[in-house]
């Protein structure tokens, strides 16, 4: 997996090739970082088309529509020269700043550095730079701690027995390999990782990896996936070859908090898409105003299992 070393943690997902770039949203506003006429200008640059950037891009149109924001979106689809595209064509637009959701960290290298170019604040959703100087903001998922909370869970239900467990990662990059290392370093030792494949975040592909796997490995007692697309994948897999293999995964949307209501999933780490959208917007203007917002915000992280489903926050507008 290539690596960039000043990037801790990224989300990234699904899809290939194209360029969609719209207006989303257009009301008056103020502050620094404004024309004027008081109007803050962002440009909002998508990584793809799984569900977290679904609803991650209709919590930050939403936001922006609340907030006197007008607002330009863009899709790169998991294409890295699309990316490129996409935040050149914010740059000719004069935005007063960028939130990027990358694809990869090679990619979040030039965006960064075309950015700083233009002199346009950058500010990053699911990734943060070792050197905050760089970007105006960031708000960011504790990727590492999100596999270490199902491993957790893994550890408490197995209860000291000897277990093997499969890992279905996501595509390979930083944002799976922090999920799927944070798993895997935190289980005890009588659970045993016997297979790790990525499913690419994509359902289709997780269903024949967790084929290939329950065929590998019989005994099979838990898998972590890496979403939960993936791992509704995975759990028709299991359920075809009459294995009861007991899944932790990853997000919190409606359907999967369903699917541990009804005991297909195990446990599932929330991790609202809804509430990273809404502080990209609300923490990137507070920046550019210079008023009072953390420079690296978290989104809360929390796991769900059927005990406490109440307190599973809203994970899409």
């Amino acid at each position: 997996m290539p690596q960039f070393p000043h990037l801790r943690r990224v989300a990234a997902a699904a899809s290939i090739t194209g360029l969609a770039l719209s207006l989303a949203a257009c009301t008056s506003g103020s502050g620094s970082g404004s024309s004027a006429d008081g109007t803050v200008t962002i440009g909002f640059v998508n990584g793809g088309d799984t569900e977290f950037h679904t609803c991650l891009q209709k919590s930050v149109e939403a936001t922006a529509t609340g907030s006197k924001v007008k607002l330009y979106t863009a899709n790169s689809h998991q294409n890295p020269g699309t990316e490129l595209s996409n935040i050149e064509d914010m740059i000719s637009r004069n935005v007063d700043a960028l939130i990027v959701q990358t694809v990869n960290v090679d990619a979040l290298k030039g965006d960064i550095a075309k950015a700083r170019a233009a002199k346009i604040p950058i500010f990053l959703t699911s990734v943060v730079t070792d050197d905050p100087t760089e970007i105006l903001g960031a708000v960011v998922v504790d990727l590492t701690k999100v596999g270490q909370l199902d491993a957790d869970w893994v550890a408490e239900d197995a209860a000291g027995k000897a277990a093997e467990v499969g890992i279905i990662a996501g595509a390979p990059g930083a944002a799976s390999d922090l999920l799927t290392s944070g798993f895997s370093k935190q289980l005890p030792s009588n659970a045993r990782v016997v297979a790790n494949q990525p499913g690419m975040f994509n359902a289709a592909k997780a269903q024949d990896v967790a084929e290939n796997m329950i065929q590998a490995h019989p005994d099979l007692a838990y898998a972590f996936v890496a979403n939960e697309e993936m791992a509704f994948g995975a759990r028709k897999a299991f359920a075809a070859a009459g294995k009861n293999v007991k899944i932790v995964t990853v997000n919190g949307t409606e359907q999967g908090l369903a699917a541990v209501k009804d005991g297909r999933f195990s446990a599932t780490v929330a991790n609202s898409a809804m509430t990273t959208g809404r502080l990209a917007i609300d923490n990137s203007l507070n920046l550019l105003r210079k008023g009072g917002a953390d420079k690296i915000a978290k989104t809360p992280i929390t796991l769900i299992t059927k005990e406490n489903l109440a307190e599973a926050p809203r994970y899409c507008p």
